[in-house]
């Protein structure tokens, strides 16, 4: 028989998985997610990409505030489900509710854990040079992405995927994982595998600091942190034009030939040097304005040597 699911998510990456466990016949009796916030020019509230999914579905929404509180627990048990499946809710679960459902509750988690637990996982892969990601789904406990995996699924980080294509490769993977996860939990077959303690790291938030680019590292690691922040919050620079400092957001960029000093203008094609060797920008965001390719960019505004960027 299908089972009966709580789905707690709120980002577009968990959209994917809500949608597949649905459309396998699974009952989800209730869809937990962040609250509306307010955004956009207007500054009305915006229900999350979860919410806004669910409810095309006619599945049931909550959005609680908190899930530490003895009313949070009764709601929860009163649906009784099954089992509840996690993708990004960002929100902890405590033991309690963790408790509150017989099968228990199912994380998807973008990494190969115990790489990588935490908050940022595809951008710190990325970012770090890592040769590979993926997805795992993971019985989840108390402690921070710390429980038994049951299933994982392998992709590899090439150096022209950024944090949003590694984003949008791993999320239909995810969902294919989870559905086949809950199929075999469903079939009492679901093996659980303890994770290996000697290979934790730590995925921490991003930091505004760490956005600006530092050119004086080789070129390959320049590449690695310009996208695994892309497109946000984004890896920038300043250039100096019509005599002011601009901020310009690199999003794509590529391994390109040359030397000179860090940050040095090598010719007319943006193309930069490093450490060591250089990066050609690709896709570019002046402050304030669109992404554009960057040889858009160059018609309206000519940049050349010896010009230096900081």
């Amino acid at each position: 028989m299908p089972l009966r699911l709580i789905f707690m998510g709120t980002p577009d990456f968990a959209v994917p998985t809500l949608r597949a466990l649905h459309a396998h016949g699974h009952e989800i009796v209730a869809v937990y997610t962040r609250a509306a916030k307010p955004a956009g020019r207007g500054m009305k509230l915006q229900p999350t990409p979860v919410e806004r999914a669910a409810r095309e579905l006619g599945l049931a929404v909550l959005t609680p505030s908190t899930l530490k509180t003895p009313e949070a627990e009764v709601e929860f048990r009163s649906h009784k489900a099954d089992a509840s499946v996690v993708v990004a809710y960002g929100m902890i679960l405590p033991e309690n509710i963790l408790n509150a459902v017989p099968l228990g509750c199912f994380n998807l988690h973008a990494s190969l854990l115990p790489r990588w637990r935490g908050a940022a996982p595809i951008q710190r892969a990325i970012m770090t040079g890592d040769a590979e990601s993926g997805v795992m789904v993971m019985k989840m406990d108390v402690g921070l992405d710390t429980g038994d995996v049951a299933m994982t699924d392998r992709l590899p980080i090439t150096d022209e995927m950024t944090a949003q294509d590694l984003h949008d490769a791993l999320a239909p993977r995810g969902a294919d994982l989870m559905v086949r996860a809950m199929a075999a939990l469903e079939q009492g077959r679901l093996a659980l595998t303890p994770q290996d303690e000697p290979g934790v790291t730590y995925a921490a938030k991003i930091g505004k600091l760490e956005a600006k680019i530092d050119w004086t590292k080789p070129a390959r690691e320049v590449l690695r942190h310009i996208h695994g922040l892309s497109p946000f919050p984004g890896a920038w620079f300043e250039v100096e034009i019509d005599g002011a400092p601009v901020r310009i957001k690199v999003l794509r960029c590529e391994l390109a030939k040359g030397s000179g000093a860090p940050g040095a203008l090598l010719d007319d094609r943006l193309t930069i040097a490093c450490g060591s060797g250089a990066i050609r920008l690709i896709q570019i965001q002046r402050a304030g304005k669109q992404p554009m390719m960057a040889a858009d960019f160059l018609r309206g505004t000519p940049l050349s040597p010896p010009l230096r960027v900081v």
